[in-house]
């Protein structure tokens, strides 16, 4: 059978074609691979973010009321109280794990059997859901709870914990830990292991000892790992939430009552969501301006 034979004018001409098609296709292409994520974005952040804005503008009844929100939300003395309680919290919680987090991955660092069961029990309360943990640690705050029995069995006196506004806040502070040491700890023993051995070998080989080798070498190199704990655990402690709903509930006196517990209650108990979305869009312009100023000293320090 013969073959129609295909003259080279339609070929010349099919060429053009099979080229824009081509360049449609890699142009469209890798937004189809992007358009899962952009959906998320868009409709997940975008969307709630530009509701936010609108609704903090606005009154209970919709009305546009302008800046009224955040006036009112500073001039009164119940945010002023709540916004100092979350950065007493955030000041106390972040310098704490970020050193003890540090410390541990300095002695859990190693291979061994020994050092790696250790680490694993140290990084076990990560795993436990924060409201669980949260139970747990309001059991042992009990007057006849675990902490209490502890203290007694070496003569100090049975402590009030989360019912004393003078200590109910560190008490939060010591439960967090417990669960966001272990967390932190493994990124700072990535960024450990990192850090090339024949370092400390040379520096061991000019008489350099653990200390010194640990401040000139060992935390100039875990600048960028301290650098992200320190960040992600300021956020984390700005939006701590499920421990104070179950265990204090902002009490007693208002000594546990952080922003996103207040946030919280604005929207929920007393339906002024107005005021929750001013609220956080105040929280919101803090959090950046302090991770600001931690990037600012962070890069301060580097150029010193």
């Amino acid at each position: 059978m013969a073959m129609e034979a295909v003259s080279e004018g339609q070929i010349v001409r099919a060429a053009p074609t099979i080229s824009r098609f081509s360049k449609w296709g890699t142009a469209i292409a890798p937004l189809l691979f992007l358009a899962p994520a952009l959906i998320v974005l868009i409709g997940f952040r975008l969307l709630p973010a530009s509701w936010l804005v609108q609704e903090s503008l606005s009154g209970r009844h919709g009305e546009f009321v302008g800046l009224d929100n955040f006036e009112f939300l500073f001039a009164g003395p119940t945010f002023a109280k709540t916004l100092r309680a979350t950065l007493t919290f955030v000041a106390v919680t972040v310098p704490l794990q970020t050193a003890i987090a540090f410390g541990l991955a300095l002695l859990f660092s190693g291979d061994s059997r020994i050092v790696s069961l250790l680490r694993v029990l140290v990084f076990l309360p990560v795993v436990i859901p924060s409201s669980v943990a949260a139970i747990l640690w309001g059991a042992a705050y009990r007057p006849q709870g675990l902490a209490n029995a502890l203290l007694t069995s070496v003569g100090v006196s049975a402590q009030p914990f989360l019912t004393s506004p003078d200590q109910a806040l560190m008490s939060i502070v010591v439960m967090t830990s417990w669960v966001g040491v272990g967390f932190w700890m493994m990124f700072l023993i990535g960024g450990l292991k990192d850090i090339p051995r024949d370092l400390y070998e040379a520096a061991s080989i000019d008489g350099a000892g653990k200390l010194s080798s640990l401040w000139h070498i060992t935390i100039p190199l875990m600048r960028r790992p301290l650098a992200f704990v320190i960040v992600a655990d300021t956020v984390s402690a700005f939006l701590l939430f499920a421990p104070i709903a179950i265990l204090t509930r902002g009490g007693p006196g208002g000594s546990t009552q952080l922003v996103m517990f207040d946030i919280y209650q604005q929207a929920y108990f007393f339906n002024d969501v107005s005021l929750a979305a001013a609220e956080s869009l105040a929280l919101l312009f803090i959090i950046v301006v302090i991770i600001l100023i931690q990037f600012w000293l962070l890069s301060r320090g580097k150029q010193v």
